[in-house]
């Protein structure tokens, strides 16, 4: 065993509805303690010394690299005569945001022109009606803390901006493009403590104050409410979500009616426990619902009585994701288009707008995923779109309604070759339950046990489907299998599926996780068995490594919640509530302390060879919870595998560069190959 630094140890011991809580380690919550900085200094050097004693590090590095060194181009945005799309050649860090017009192309925004130290990331960019003007938000450090900058496309002339305090706000601008209705948070100042809350939707007119915006949506309505805005420039669209529930309550205005400042926002649909998606389009409003459809349906409603009719029912065995119109004169009649994913693949279905009826589907390149449906701004006959699955990088897709085909538009520069194998597998839950797994591997089929690596996420209803993923290439060109498994608490099932995986049912995310493992182990496709997780998935991960720590070989915990009693006090956690419940309810803490992994470290236990990362920029999880396992994992355990944290800075929870990203995953593998093999 290591020598771990010591920790600031305490016999702290809280009563909380007559539960004894221990909690040894709350100093290492505040990052700016002393103590938690020599500890910290002293875990970087713990964990740059096991580093180099990696033996696969420098190959497993060099190839996750190649297969990083992709480029990217994305599905354009096409207003006109222009498309807009984000690129970056294969040496390129970060992506710029182009504009495409007469067969030239051009930049339009490069975050790197704004900052050159790499340092700042766009985390989103909305285009004006007429395309001649863009809003692009960047972000610095990984904080994604927004900046709205308003740009003139023609010249790249700053129009309008800064203005801070978002967080990748939905756009929806008004028609002549020199107004717009956003979401910005209220001074900070206002709530002290509650300063990442307090969300509210203005409109801002260009070239004005933001301070003197006008208030359109949410005062008094409750701090941890998210929005989103939506126009055609004949209705206007609020959508409001507590946090991260499953609920959406949505309002609608017809913009004529009132000053574009006042618009009289009328409910749509208040108080029904179902995610809902709101897209006004030709002065009409469509409805992406779980309201009475688990699986997702789509509605068209009157958006000043509210009466609703059912457009496109729900699927028994497919999940709605997203949909598009087409009504461009060139066809014979308006198009729905429809994308659901069945058993976590993507496929697009064609449709009658008027009456629903199923007409055909889009061709697709394979069993992968495809992105947002992008229409023209104005209508149309074609769209675009992304695919991608877990060995193609994403490419752009072209759709032509008048012919019904599907082409590429643009090919990743950099495409590596590759000769693993990707099925889909179907397991038993632990109660029997089917779920579905994906295996990359050297040869398609279980041919002799193998270091096998398990990744999940299980939570918030996020769906676990195809994605280019280099490094489950690269470790099954180093002989293992990379599973990814469609645990219950997400969405690959529709809504029903996430909510067996939430609140009081949240030991069913982890027991579909040890199911895999076990069954991974029983078909003769594992030897070892590893686990990754980030985020919500990093809380899986932990959970299972505290529950049967003889199962797992390695472990690897990215950006996690592991202090479930304490979650809500940090980061974006007052806005996970309703996904886990709340310490602040005795039946609820009973929940939490089931399973929180921090609190289920037993010393004298040998758990098994644990790497914890954590980015300084998190502005959602905190890595205080990394910090506390950490310590309370290297004090407890008998294991002969380390303990390690893995801290980087200048990056945070959500996007990041190629380089630092190729250099995470790197890490990871080569952690997982050295104690799996």
């Amino acid at each position: 065993m290591l020598p771990y630094p010591p920790a600031p140890r305490t016999e702290l011991t809280e009563e909380l509805h007559g539960h004894p809580v221990a909690d040894p380690y709350r100093t290492l919550e505040d990052a700016a303690d002393p103590a938690t900085a020599a500890w910290s200094a002293a875990q970087d050097e713990l964990f740059a010394a096991a580093r180099e004693g990696w033996r696969h590090l420098g190959e497993l590095e060099g190839r996750v690299r190649q297969l990083l060194a992709t480029g990217m181009t994305t599905a354009p945005q096409v207003h006109g005569a222009r498309e807009f799309n984000l690129r970056a050649r294969p040496d390129q860090d970060l992506p710029a945001l182009y504009v495409a017009e007469g067969g030239r192309s051009r930049v339009v925004f490069d975050p790197a022109a704004l900052d050159p130290s790499g340092a700042t990331l766009l985390e989103d960019w909305s285009v004006s009606p007429a395309g001649d003007k863009v809003a692009v938000q960047t972000s610095s450090g990984g904080t994604e803390d927004s900046e709205l900058r308003v740009l003139c496309v023609a010249t790249g002339a700053l129009l309008d901006g800064p203005i801070d305090r978002v967080r990748r706000s939905t756009l929806a601008w008004l028609p002549g493009g020199e107004a717009f209705y956003y979401v910005r948070r209220l001074p900070p100042e206002l709530n002290p403590g509650e300063e990442r809350y307090h969300r509210r939707v203005w409109l801002h007119r260009l070239g004005t104050d933001p301070a003197g915006d006008a208030l359109v949506f949410g005062a008094g309505r409750p701090a941890e409410q998210h929005y989103s805005v939506a126009t055609d420039g004949r209705l206007l669209t609020v959508t409001a979500t507590a946090g991260a529930s499953p609920r959406t309550d949505v309002f609608a205005a017809v913009l004529a009616e009132a000053p574009y400042g006042r618009p009289v926002l009328r409910p749509v649909q208040q108080g029904v426990d179902a995610a809902t998606t709101a897209r006004p389009y030709g002065g009409a409003l469509y409805l992406a619902t779980h309201r009475d459809a688990p699986r997702g349906r789509i509605e068209l409603a009157d958006p000043v009585t509210g009466e609703r009719r059912v457009l496109l029912p729900e699927q028994d065995d497919a999940v709605l994701e997203d949909f598009a119109v087409l009504d461009g004169p060139e066809l014979p009649r308006p198009l729905l288009l429809a994308t659901h994913t069945r058993h976590a693949i993507s496929e697009i279905s064609v449709h009658c707008l008027r009456t629903g009826e199923r007409l055909g589907a889009v061709g697709l390149p394979g069993a992968g995923t495809v992105g947002p449906l992008r229409p023209r701004q104005e209508p149309g006959h074609e769209l675009w779109f992304a695919y991608a699955d877990h060995v193609t990088p994403s490419r752009p897709l072209h759709y032509d309604a008048r012919t019904g085909r599907t082409t590429e538009r643009a090919a990743p520069e950099g495409s590596p070759r590759t000769s693993v194998q990707v099925r889909q597998v179907v397991y038993p839950g632990l109660d029997g339950t089917p779920v579905h797994m994906f295996l990359v591997s050297p040869t398609g089929g279980p041919d002799r046990p193998r270091p096998t690596v398990v990744t999940g996420y299980g939570g918030f209803g996020a769906r676990m489907v195809p994605g280019y993923a280099a490094q489950a290439v690269a470790w099954a060109e180093a002989g293992g299998v990379y599973a990814f498994t469609c645990l219950r608490g997400g969405g690959e099932e529709g809504d029903g599926w996430h909510r067996a995986g939430r609140r009081e049912h949240k030991q069913q995310t982890f027991d579909d996780l040890h199911a895999a493992a076990d069954w991974l182990t029983a078909q003769g496709w594992a030897a070892r068995v590893g686990l990754v997780g980030s985020s919500n998935g990093g809380l899986t991960v932990g959970a299972a490594l505290t529950q049967r720590p003889e199962r797992y070989a390695a472990v690897v915990c990215l950006a996690p919640l592991l202090d479930m009693v304490r979650y809500e006090h940090s980061g974006l956690g007052p806005s996970w509530r309703d996904e886990y419940g709340s310490a602040a309810v005795p039946a609820e803490l009973a929940w939490l302390l089931s399973y929180s992994p921090y609190h289920a470290v037993r010393p004298g236990t040998a758990y098994p060879a644990v790497l914890l990362g954590v980015a300084d920029g998190d502005t959602r999880v905190d890595p205080l919870h990394a910090r506390k396992m950490c310590a309370a994992l290297q004090h407890a355990t008998t294991g002969a595998g380390p303990v390690l944290l893995r801290q980087e800075r200048g990056v945070g929870h959500g996007r990041r560069g190629v380089a630092a990203t190729a250099a995470l995953l790197a890490d990871q593998l080569a952690f997982l190959a050295e104690y799996l093999r």
